[in-house]
């Protein structure tokens, strides 16, 4: 999969992207992340890529004119599953959609600022707005992080075990269940005993039985 980024300050996205598990996923050829700074794009001797919004009101507006041209050079290069705009008022990121997500073979993700980008991109160009809550950033680079994150592991070969990602919280709708490692007994505080009983079949059951208790407990 590749995952194309276009940021106003790519600065942001350094860390996320660069260490643990969506490292690895990037050294083994997994999966290719690229972020475009925007102001390379930007118009003038100062690379403006903002300017006042038309009709008044505080909050400068990204323009429409670098963005289209950064969009429309990735678009040359090759074919977009969804150009997804990470805004506030997006669909909210779950589970089911970044499965969804995680079948894709190219993805676009564009970060806003400031007040947002002009409409017309979200337009004539974005296929897809996803927000990753009913809270507002600074900008969309985290947001980005997030979903970058959250597709990665999903996609084979990313994780060690690729069982793993099967039994997170929020797959088939459930919680996951509680979950214990060595030692066995810490400050009086035991492992159910059905853990350490090596019964494939009551684990199983048990496992299920937490998840739902969970379930229902966070309902």
């Amino acid at each position: 999969m590749r995952i194309d980024i276009i940021s106003a300050v790519p600065e942001l996205l350094d860390s996320p992207l660069n260490h643990s598990i969506l490292k690895r996923a990037q050294q083994k050829d997994i999966l290719e992340v690229q972020v475009h700074n925007l102001r390379e794009y930007g118009l003038g001797p100062h690379k403006q890529i903002d300017d006042y919004q038309y009709g008044g009101g505080a909050g400068m507006v990204m323009m429409v004119e670098p963005l289209d041209k950064c969009i429309t050079d990735l678009m040359a290069e090759r074919a977009y599953d969804e150009i997804i705009y990470l805004c506030p008022d997006g669909k909210l990121l779950d589970q089911p959609l970044a499965n969804k997500l995680s079948l894709s073979k190219n993805l676009m993700m564009i970060c806003g600022h400031y007040k947002g980008i002009d409409e017309r991109i979200r337009e004539h160009l974005v296929t897809m707005e996803i927000s990753i809550g009913e809270y507002v950033l600074s900008g969309g680079e985290l947001a980005a992080a997030v979903l970058v994150d959250s597709i990665g592991r999903l996609i084979p070969g990313v994780l060690n075990d690729g069982s793993s990602a099967l039994f997170d919280t929020f797959q088939d709708d459930m919680v996951a269940p509680p979950v214990y490692t060595r030692p066995e007994v810490y400050k009086d505080w035991t492992v159910p005993p059905v853990l350490l009983s090596g019964h494939d079949k009551k684990i199983e059951d048990w496992r299920y039985e937490q998840s739902e208790l969970r379930t229902k407990h966070k309902d």
